[in-house]
């Protein structure tokens, strides 16, 4: 499989060959398999001692003839503790269950749940990845992932730019990118960041904002605006492929194909 490298005027600069990776069989059931194996979650929890930090005696006790005894009262069994007392009358009031005021939650979230556990093989993960790259040179599954280019055919996939493209300013880069891309492709290329609507702003994720283009650059590549998302060629992964499916618009330089093509390259 042939490419064509573009400047960054968007013109077609020279062809590059591309590794058998490129085009090969795209696997969804493979890329789903690694995406459930890298999953990472922060484990979060109550404290093992929310709602026993108090003097509560345990459940009260509901026998005659007994002292600080609930019988006759029509208490609940519950733990209580005692604010006051003048006598055997006492002035309590119920702690530690659910249902008491400052007391534990019925069912918390537990950390040993969160930890992911599930293992893929390194055979398969390779597969998963091979089948992410050949997925971003695929015209159907890029244009399928995103809904403003559903049925639209996209050309000059996969995008492969010249190395003279990672030293450029940002505005430089918004320049080159709407003639790298297209108007239609540039709307979703740039990662914009939006105020959520409803109260996940008061739960610790007021912003949200869409992936927009991958660029993958070289070894020694480093792009000095945070513009666009980048991964290294020396350490691609299938998360940074596949967020949030295959067919990620993705934009490689040319360093990044050559080190890309002696990574997958067939012995």
């Amino acid at each position: 499989m042939k490419a064509n490298i573009l400047d960054i005027n968007g013109k077609e600069k020279k062809s590059i060959s591309l590794a058998k990776a490129f085009s090969s069989e795209i696997r969804k059931d493979i890329v789903a398999k690694a995406l459930e194996a890298k999953k990472t979650k922060q484990p979060y929890a109550p404290s093992p001692v929310a709602g026993k930090q108090h003097a509560a005696k345990g459940k009260v006790v509901h026998r005659r003839h007994v002292w600080r005894s609930g019988y006759g009262r029509g208490m609940s069994r519950v733990p209580r503790k005692i604010f006051s007392r003048r006598g055997t009358q006492f002035n309590w009031e119920a702690a530690e269950v659910p249902q008491a005021k400052g007391g534990m939650r019925a069912h918390p979230p537990k950390i040993l749940g969160m930890i992911n556990t599930k293992k893929i093989n390194k055979k398969e993960l390779k597969a998963a990845l091979v089948s992410a790259l050949s997925a971003t040179a695929n015209s159907k599954t890029v244009s399928g992932r995103y809904e403003t280019l559903k049925g639209k055919k996209i050309e000059k996939l996969p995008f492969i730019v010249e190395s003279k493209f990672v030293s450029l300013k940002a505005k430089e880069i918004v320049s080159s990118l709407k003639k790298i891309l297209g108007k239609e492709l540039f709307k979703i290329a740039l990662r914009k960041k939006s105020v959520r609507t409803g109260k996940g702003k008061m739960r610790g994720r007021k912003y949200k904002h869409n992936a927009g283009v991958l660029l993958v650059v070289g070894q020694n590549e480093k792009l000095k605006t945070k513009l666009l998302e980048t991964a290294s060629s020396s350490n691609l992964s299938i998360a940074d492929l596949a967020k949030g499916g295959l067919g990620r618009l993705t934009i490689y330089t040319e360093n990044a194909i050559e080190q890309l093509n002696e990574k997958f390259k067939e012995k």
